[in-house]
């Protein structure tokens, strides 16, 4: 990818789709930033993709409140705020809490093992931000996936990709890379640990307190900002 290049090349195949996570990962890992405008002819260009693509792909990701589309072909990154921040949280303490109550007892505990596995390989100091996050993802995947009907998922996924965004403006402070890796491994062992029990009040109280981790995560990443 080039310097200047926010997206890289995608082959052919299902384009829309491959454009539409490409341009999503970009604005996830702030590789596009809040309040970017681009030209979706540029994008196109630097995707390797004709124009068509890169309007879907833009349609979808405004649903998702990723993106605003402009006049003239082009579109803008969503800017972020508390207020947003603040509501996605709300939602995700109104799903997660309550499939994890019922996931809990539907997960072994060889499954957990499994799952604890993983958070310390994807703690390891050569993983990428990239590489961590997509582990969390999939960590929360497969603990609410039991209980969960694909509805619940697809909403649950939108809301950790926009979650993802505020947590790397919180992660993204020179001094602390390493406490950062550190901090998410102890909320996913938290998180973990609270399916342990097989009680549902355990599971669902450990999943509010790791919406609320995340929470203060992004918060300390908009003071530091300000």
């Amino acid at each position: 990818m080039s310097e200047s290049a926010f997206v890289r090349p995608v082959e052919a195949g299902l384009v829309t789709d491959r454009v539409t996570s490409e341009i999503r990962c970009a604005i996830v890992a702030g590789r596009l930033r809040p309040g970017q405008e681009f030209s979706l002819r540029q994008m196109a260009g630097q995707l390797g993709v004709s124009f068509i693509p890169v309007r879907e792909a833009v349609r979808s990701l405004e649903a998702e409140g990723l993106l605003v589309t402009r006049r003239g072909r082009s579109a803008m990154v969503a800017a972020l705020s508390v207020e947003e921040l603040r509501g996605i949280c709300q939602l995700r303490r109104w799903i997660e809490p309550e499939l994890a109550a019922r996931a809990c007892a539907l997960t072994t505990p060889a499954d957990l093992d499994v799952l604890e596995a993983g958070v310390e390989l994807a703690q390891d100091p050569s993983s990428s931000a990239d590489e961590r996050f997509d582990a969390h993802h999939t960590l929360l995947l497969d603990l609410l996936r039991p209980a969960a009907t694909s509805w619940d998922l697809r909403t649950l996924q939108m809301l950790w990709r926009a979650t993802e965004r505020y947590l790397r403006v919180g992660f993204d402070q020179p001094d602390r890379t390493g406490a950062d890796a550190a901090s998410l491994g102890r909320a996913q062992r938290e998180l973990i640990a609270g399916y342990r029990s097989r009680d549902p009040d355990a599971a669902r109280a450990a999943t509010l307190r790791h919406v609320d981790w995340g929470e203060r995560v992004a918060d300390r990443g908009f003071a530091a900002a300000s």
